[in-house]
Order: C-alpha cells, then sequence, then structure tokens
C-alpha cells in the first residue's frame, strides 16, 4: 500500500483516515486519482455505517467500493453491520491494490456479505459474485476456523484475496491455458469429488513442497486462487515496505517498476523473515508462516506475469 500524507499539512496518515489527527482536515480516497484528499468534496453513503472515507461521484451516494456490495445484513441487525464495516474495510484495500496494479476488474464483480447468525452462509464465488460470511470479521469465530481448518494465514483481507483471484481465471489465464494447466493442474476436473477427498483424507503429506498452503492441495482452481492472493499479499507487502522506507533486502524492493515478482523473492524471503523474527520478538506468532520451495515460486511467478500481461499501470507507481 502506497503512503499518504495529509494533503493540508503533510503528516503521514493511513490509508482509512477519516481525519488528520494534526490539522483536523477530514481525507478521503480518490479512487479514480488512487490517492488521499484533504478535506474531500463529497462523502459516501457508508461514511457511518461502514466507516467508508471513499469519494462518490456524488455527495451522499455510495462510493465506487460500496456500490460493489449486493446484499448486507439490514440497518437494525446492529452486529451485523460492526461485521460489515470491517468487511467493507478489507474490501476497499483490495481494490485499491488492483487498482494499483492498474487490473481491470472482472466482469461481473459483485459482494454479497452475509452474516451467518442469520442463516447459514458459505464463503465463495460465482461468475464474479464473491459471498463472505461475515462471522470471519470476529477474532474468535476466524482463530477457531485457522485451528480447525489447519490454516495459518486467514484474514478478511486474505479471504477476500483469494475469491477474487477465482474471478480472475478467466480474464488472467485464459490465453495461456495450456501453460497454466501445465503449472496447477486441470481446472476442469470434478470439484466435488476434490473437495470430498480433500476433507476425507487431507492434503498430500508432501504439500509443503510443491503448494503454498494446505487448501490449495484441494483443487487446481483452489490452487490458483491461493497463488493469486499470495502474489497480492507480496506485492502490497514490498509496496508498503519501500513507500515506509524498510530496506531488509540487498535493494530497494520497489526498484524498477517493471521487476517480476521472481525477481522480488529474495527481498521478500528477507523482509518476511524480518516481520516473522519481530513477531516472535512481541511473542506473537510467525506474521507470514509459509516457505516458498521452487513449484511454488514457478506458480508465483506465472501469475505475477498474467497479471503484468493485463495491467495498464507500471509497478509500484505514486
Amino acid at each position: 500500500m502506497r503512503a499518504f500524507p495529509c494533503g493540508r499539512c503533510g503528516l503521514l496518515q493511513t490509508f482509512d483516515s477519516e481525519r488528520c489527527v494534526r490539522c483536523g482536515a477530514a481525507q478521503g480516497i480518490d479512487w479514480t486519482a488512487l490517492t488521499l484528499v484533504a478535506d474531500p468534496p463529497r462523502r459516501c453513503a457508508n461514511a457511518a455505517v461502514a466507516d467508508c472515507n471513499w469519494i462518490p461521484e456524488s455527495d451522499g451516494a455510495l462510493c465506487f467500493s460500496c456500490a460493489l456490495t449486493r446484499t448486507r445484513p439490514p440497518d437494525g441487525d446492529l452486529s451485523g453491520l460492526a461485521a460489515f464495516a470491517r468487511a467493507e474495510g478489507a474490501k476497499r484495500w483490495l481494490l485499491f491494490s488492483l487498482g494499483d496494479l492498474g487490473l481491470p476488474l472482472p466482469e461481473g464483480l459483485a459482494f454479497d456479505l452475509l452474516s451467518s447468525e442469520h442463516e447459514p452462509v458459505t464463503t465463495g464465488h460465482a461468475a464474479g459474485l464473491i459471498t463472505l460470511d461475515l462471522a470471519e470479521a470476529d477474532d474468535a469465530h476466524r482463530t477457531a476456523m485457522r485451528e480447525q481448518m489447519a490454516e495459518p494465514y486467514r484474514t478478511l483481507l486474505g479471504h477476500m484475496r483469494h475469491e477474487v483471484g477465482h474471478a480472475y481465471f478467466e480474464l488472467l489465464a485464459g490465453g495461456a491455458l495450456d501453460r497454466v494447466r501445465a503449472t496447477f493442474g486441470d481446472e476442469r476436473s470434478d470439484y466435488q469429488a476434490a473437495l470430498d477427498r480433500h476433507y476425507a483424507e487431507g492434503p498430500p503429506p508432501d504439500w509443503p513442497e510443491r503448494f503454498v498452503s494446505a487448501y490449495a492441495t484441494m483443487h487446481p482452481s483452489e490452487d490458483w486462487a491461493e497463488t493469486f492472493a499470495h502474489v497480492l499479499h507480496i506485492r502490497d507487502t514490498l509496496q508498503t515496505a519501500a513507500e515506509h522506507g524498510v530496506r531488509v533486502g540487498s535493494a530497494d524492493p520497489r526498484g524498477d517498476e517493471d521487476r517480476s515478482l521472481r525477481a522480488s523473492l529474495s527481498d521478500w524471503l528477507a523482509l518476511s523473515y524480518a516481520l516473522n523474527a519481530i513477531n516472535r520478538s512481541m511473542g506473537q506468532d510467525d506474521l507470514y508462516p509459509f516457505t516458498l520451495p521452487p513449484p511454488v515460486a514457478d506458480k508465483l511467478a506465472l501469475v505475477d506475469e498474467l497479471i503484468a500481461s493485463r495491467s495498464s499501470a507500471p509497478r509500484f507507481t505514486r
């Protein structure tokens, strides 16, 4: 993520800042320019209900991000709305990152953000529609699911990145299906059979040598989505480190605007090692509990190459 100075006084702001703590200027994200604006002329209709700081086309309308949400909890569902606000924050981060990469959005992209307190909800995707169980916004629930599913990294933003990865498959892989299938497997294989096998038998014992996560072993489409999400994890974290002057590797991780992910992996490994060490120093678990053996690096490099082939913006522009 980029670093954002206040447009009035220059104090560094966060992506979701609503007001500068030094000068008091209101802050808003201009989606079209991918910048943070001081004293924005308009406010999103979800400014209060979803803590949204994005600038809509007209005052009181929904901003671009909020308009992509097809279904949300009703106004009377206070706990659902609190979770909805956190989910919308993760969605805005996702969309900004995709815009910063210059990626066109998948056709039909929309979001159903639903509370499973009232009816069963399955997080997933279907023809561009991403459904998220808002229970994932609850730390206790997410921790329990992380342990139950043996998923060491489980966050709202991670879910968003994974599910949108499914939506990007046709857009990115359509022109390179032979290469994608040779790398990930055939996405046309029986998904339900793969799902049943995964939950009955678990991942193969050698999965860390070939997959970025245990869940990626379930089916080629899940391997693609997990890998897509990790490309976004790596790109976004390297950009954030560079924007804030953090140097761990041998070079500026922002480097050349066209620098490939493969060329940046040494910097990523150094940065993630340092971040894990810092977390351990604070008595926390590793921030990035993954390894990237050569087959996984090859998958990451292919997805990154396909992203770059559809990107209209140079890497890490300000």
